[in-house]
């Protein structure tokens, strides 16, 4: 009988340019770290206000538990979509087409997209328009399932009205307390990995 003992060996293909400045080891916006096609963790460029720090902590915890965890930090990451009501910023929020066609290889979308509740919640409604993947929200401040709603996205327990229904892909789990630049605890690590392998296709079902 064969036993593996201590470490787990992932092998990351990273990245299509260099990570560079603000972030750190956390490669820069409009690039991707690639490691099998179970999860894609959504992030914001780095910068003052967005520190990736999360992210990377989340990806390593995830692959620990044997999860492929792939990284795709997003071009136009910062700022709101322009159909969001608080876009006093100059910056928009957005997606290229290859990142959507990336994003939809995986099975689950992890996305983390700041701090402000009301961009962190119209950042997923238009990731959801075009990716139609089951995803985690992971946040440093409070959300739940009836804010979402609220403005046509689909989640797990609370549904919009059929009219008012504006996504493909639904929020399945939501994770809150995840401080941006401070080490994330052990605790919200295992509470993360817990509800994506729920959502991953058990063995059999591959």
């Amino acid at each position: 009988m064969k036993q593996q003992i201590g470490r787990h060996l992932s092998f990351v293909e990273c990245r299509e340019s260099q990570g560079l400045g603000i972030g750190g080891g956390l490669a820069q916006r409009a690039t991707i770290s690639e490691s099998g096609k179970d999860v894609c963790v959504v992030a914001m460029g780095p910068g003052r206000r967005h520190i990736t720090k999360p992210v990377c902590e989340i990806t390593y915890a995830l692959r620990e538990e044997g999860i492929n965890a792939s990284v795709l930090v997003v071009n136009a990451g910062n700022g709101t979509p322009a159909d969001a009501p608080d876009v006093t910023t100059g910056q928009r929020f957005g997606l290229d087409p290859i990142e959507v066609d990336r994003i939809n290889q995986y099975k689950v979308v992890l996305i983390h997209l700041g701090n402000v509740r009301n961009h962190v919640i119209y950042k997923a409604r238009l990731i959801l328009r075009n990716v139609d993947k089951p995803s985690i929200v992971v946040s440093q401040c409070p959300l739940d399932f009836e804010d979402f709603a609220a403005i046509g996205v689909k989640t797990r327990d609370v549904m919009p009205a059929p009219e008012d229904i504006n996504t493909r892909g639904s929020i399945m789990e939501i994770v809150t307390g995840v401080v941006r630049g401070v080490t994330c605890s052990q605790e919200k690590l295992d509470e993360i990995a817990s509800k994506v392998q729920k959502l991953l296709p058990r063995e059999g079902d591959r």
